[in-house]
């Protein structure tokens, strides 16, 4: 009976992703928004062969989730999501974030669902309930790592592309013309970004608002300074090159400090992930081997209010470890 349900299971986890398949090739853009969105994007690198399509690509050729982009575009959070992807560097609209993170949501609880065949633990509904969480915090920890990481890397590299722009202008370039020395002699994301700004300007937009959704897109305070001199510049003069000196200087002391501030700190931020993941993956692997440890938690009498007295001091305990932890990433976290 068991291998029946499997593949029962199966075919129908199978006929989803066909559907999902079906809506993500059902159709395609207009001819001119692809040729702003490619020359917006950049060159594509090619290959010696033909093209190839990735998960990004099906998605956009999805004329359902075309229609779902405009009407998220058009609310706050959908602003304030494709900046978040711009920052994140992911060629992905918000309506295809949306439909991934939807995916991950429901995709999570099925398989631990089919996995229950083998270990039956994994159907219960509580830990279902468990999967769809951790499944809708999947694609938002994505985010935020790619994100996070990029702007540190984005930050390592600005203390040397603010001194190249600042001996390019010594040498008499204008300021569009460091940049494109900048696009050419530095690795990505410094690149990526200063292209978006000169194509930008290419398309007729005023440089300050092309620096303005730089300063948007990336979220660095070292580079919103950067940014603010530059402004200030343009509108009462002054020697450019050595204000981007004094930034960077700056810049790069407050990375050492920084650094230094993180080196004596490890311990402590690492003794609140395990002070606040410790008692989960305990009480998950207790779970695991012996799926009724917890029945006498949820047993009345004794209660309180009519709750079980389990369920109420289990509740106490993760109020109490959550302020522990929050209390000592406050502590850790020192502003420079």
């Amino acid at each position: 009976m068991v291998p029946f349900n499997i593949i029962v299971a199966a075919l129908a986890a199978g006929a989803v992703v066909l559907i999902a398949l079906g809506i993500a090739l059902a159709g395609s853009g207009g001819i001119t928004q692809e040729r702003l969105e490619r020359y917006a994007a950049g060159k594509k690198q090619e290959g010696d062969g033909a093209p190839r399509e990735g998960l990004g690509e099906l998605l956009q050729k999805s004329a359902a989730l075309a229609q779902l982009n405009k009407a998220v575009e058009q609310r706050s959070f959908g602003a304030n999501l494709s900046r978040d992807l711009g920052a994140a560097d992911l060629k992905l609209k918000p309506s295809e974030y949306l439909a991934i993170w939807g995916g991950t949501a429901i995709g999570v609880p099925a398989v631990m669902f089919l996995l229950g065949f083998v270990i039956e633990s994994f159907q219960n509904p509580l830990v279902l309930l468990v999967g769809f969480f951790i499944g809708a915090f999947i694609p938002r920890f994505w985010l935020g790592h790619r994100k996070s990481s990029r702007l540190n890397a984005f930050n390592r590299q600005l203390p040397d592309t603010i001194t190249l722009i600042a001996n390019a202008l010594r040498a008499g370039s204008s300021f569009l013309q460091a940049i494109e020395l900048v696009v050419r002699e530095s690795r990505p994301p410094i690149s990526t970004e200063f292209s978006r700004v000169i194509r930008e300007v290419n398309l007729g937009l005023p440089f300050d608002q092309a620096m303005e959704n730089m300063v948007s897109r990336v979220k660095s305070e070292d580079f919103e300074l950067m940014a603010t001199a530059i402004n200030i510049q343009h509108q009462v003069g002054g020697n450019l090159a050595e204000i981007l000196d004094s930034i960077a200087f700056t810049i790069r002391e407050r990375i050492r400090i920084k650094g230094e501030i993180r080196t004596l700190t490890a311990q402590q931020r690492m003794s609140g992930y395990v002070v606040g993941g410790l008692p989960f993956f305990l009480a998950l692997f207790i779970y695991l081997a012996a799926p009724r440890f917890f029945d006498p938690m949820f047993v009345a009498p004794p209660d309180v209010i009519g709750i079980p007295l389990g369920v109420i001091l289990f509740g106490v305990a993760l109020l109490a470890m959550g302020a522990g932890f929050v209390a000592i990433r406050r502590i850790v976290d020192i502003e420079v």
